[in-house]
């Protein structure tokens, strides 16, 4: 029997598919496949949903021009901004095949099935990808070629001139009841027409609902599933031992009394997150290991385990993202606790020639860390603790590297599993073919916390505080200028060391000073001499510069 949504050949009179329903069942379609994919993924591994592997491989083929974008409007939600996009492509693109799959099933079956094309490949290209990581993207592919089929066979018929037969109706003269004119209609396919559309209406609505509920029940059960895999109560059951070199007592002067300063430690629920992974690993720490390999006299391997029973050191450190523009907020402090990166790799023991330690994260981000900074003496760490409990997982939970002195993108690999000893001119990290440096010493900078840019102040005496940082340098001096004028030196407060941030505050004496805008800019110098240059610079490809700046509106005295 020839399926009544889908004529081959329909005549001027016949029933053709509709584009409405059309676009709905694609939508609905991909709804199915989707929420069928990701129960299947919450049944197995969740990092194989095709939705996320699909966005993975988005941000891996993104331009340095497009993710600078990203970053500076968005911040810390371009993730979710970028799946949303996605999710959007992907919806218009359903639509389409719902429309052609009306007028001929097979070819939106095709469609379907280089939505498909497209899952698998950014599945099993994924660098910790596993053959098993097919199935939801099959088996989704499969529930949406089922849900398309159903929807189409019961998608209401669109008829010329919007009924049964194509015939306009017929006026018959006026008929005159209580002295009001009104007309009748005669419908010349009035009859099974009717009753066969308001069956087809039912039917494929009773179809959409079941299908969408199903797709909903996919997607709630699935991420519920996939919380089996969290490793949240194995971290919580992690007792942590007590530091072989605690660090001391923080010097008295630390934070400041100004309200909106920052403060010296950043709480971990509020420390910046810049990486590439759409769902943070969920790195078992009873599975984790650890090879150091490559340019060394021999192959080292630890487990979690054996790495907690390793002399830990206490550190305060600060980090910093590459991307962060100039006063931005992606910089944060916090007290590490780690074993010494350079004592794993005396004891590999590197060989003459090799300057770079290719590290790599469970999920295939890698970076690449000069070699010679790694050991010279300062504290680089792997670390298993961050502010007196192990690490969030979002922050690299069970270990991850920090490094003073050096943008994250080159230093911080978080979820780390792989440490190759090689040369820069053999291996490029992640970020190296995408346009940034290969190695990135922090730039000396500054920033201004308080007041607010835009604010209204004074009259009187202003307060002018926040951070500068110069990592495994040292803040010795930030000056402050309104307006041009001459700078100003500011008060610092106390550091336990060279490796973390240093918080200032300034006086600014408005009394007097009639009311309008003023312009502030910060500078710090560190302990080589080197004073914050004004000249200006985007994040790419090694850091911002320039003089972060607040406006500040005085109130008539």
């Amino acid at each position: 029997m020839m399926n009544p949504a889908t004529p081959s050949s329909p005549g001027p009179g016949s029933p053709r598919p509709s584009v409405r329903a059309g676009a709905i069942s694609g939508l609905i379609t991909a709804a199915a496949a989707m929420g069928v994919a990701q129960l299947v993924a919450g049944l197995t591994t969740p990092a194989s949903s095709p939705v996320l592997a699909v966005g993975q491989a988005v941000i891996d083929a993104t331009p340095l021009p497009v993710k600078d974008w990203a970053t500076s409007t968005f911040g810390t939600g371009d993730k979710t901004v970028l799946v949303g996009g996605v999710l959007v492509l992907l919806f218009a693109f359903a639509a389409g095949i719902g429309i052609v799959a009306m007028r001929r099933l097979a070819a939106g079956l095709a469609g379907l099935a280089v939505f498909g094309v497209i899952g698998l490949a950014a599945v099993l290209t994924r660098p910790d990808s596993a053959g098993s990581w097919i199935w939801p993207t099959l088996i989704g592919a499969a529930a949406g070629a089922f849900a398309l089929t159903m929807l189409t066979r019961t998608a209401p018929l669109a008829y010329p001139n919007g009924r049964p037969g194509g015939a306009a109706p017929r006026e018959l003269p006026p008929i005159i009841f209580g002295g009001e004119p009104a007309t009748a209609e005669v419908d010349p396919a009035a009859g099974h027409g009717d009753l066969d559309a308001a069956r087809s209406r039912r039917a494929f609505l009773t179809t959409a609902g079941v299908t969408l509920i199903a797709a909903a029940a996919g997607e709630v059960g699935g991420r519920q599933l996939a919380t089996r895999h969290n490793v949240s109560v194995a971290r919580s059951a992690i007792r942590l031992p007590g530091a072989a070199r605690p660090v001391p007592p923080l010097p008295a002067g630390i934070d400041p009394k100004v309200p909106g300063i920052s403060s010296f430690i950043s709480p971990n629920s509020s420390f910046y997150r810049i990486d590439t992974a759409l769902l943070p690993p969920q790195v078992d720490p009873h599975g984790w290991s650890l090879r150091i390999h490559g340019m060394v006299a021999r192959e080292v391997r630890l487990n979690f385990a054996q790495l907690l029973r390793m002399p830990l050191l206490e550190d305060y450190i600060t980090l910093c993202c590459v991307s962060n523009p100039v006063g931005g907020p992606y910089i944060g402090n916090a007290k590490w606790l780690g074993t010494s990166l350079a004592a794993l790799l005396r004891r590999a023991g590197p060989l003459a020639g090799a300057d770079q330690l290719l590290c790599t994260s469970v999920d295939g981000f890698t970076s690449g860390t000069p070699l010679a900074v790694a050991m010279d003496g300062r504290d680089a760490l792997l670390a298993v603790g961050m502010n007196g409990s192990a690490l969030p997982v979002e922050h690299g939970f069970p270990a991850r590297l920090v490094i003073p002195g050096l943008y994250g993108y080159v230093s911080a690999c978080k979820w780390v599993t792989d440490i190759e000893v090689t040369t820069f001119a053999k291996a490029q990290a992640y970020w190296v073919p995408r346009g940034w440096s290969q190695q990135g010493p922090i730039k000396t900078e500054s920033r201004i916390d308080v007041p607010a840019s835009g604010s209204t102040a004074g009259p009187g005496r202003v307060t002018v505080a926040g951070v500068a940082w110069a990592q495994h340098k040292g803040v010795d001096a930030v000056e402050v200028r309104v307006n041009g004028g001459p700078w100003q030196r500011a008060t610092l407060a106390a550091v336990p060391g060279i490796d973390t941030w240093r918080q200032w505050t300034w006086e600014w004496d408005a009394t007097g000073q009639p009311g309008g805008s003023y312009l502030m800019e910060a500078r710090a110098t560190d302990a080589t001499g080197y004073t914050q240059t004004s000249l200006v610079a985007g994040v790419a490809p090694n850091g911002a510069s320039g003089y972060p700046q607040v406006t500040v509106n005085l109130q008539a005295s």
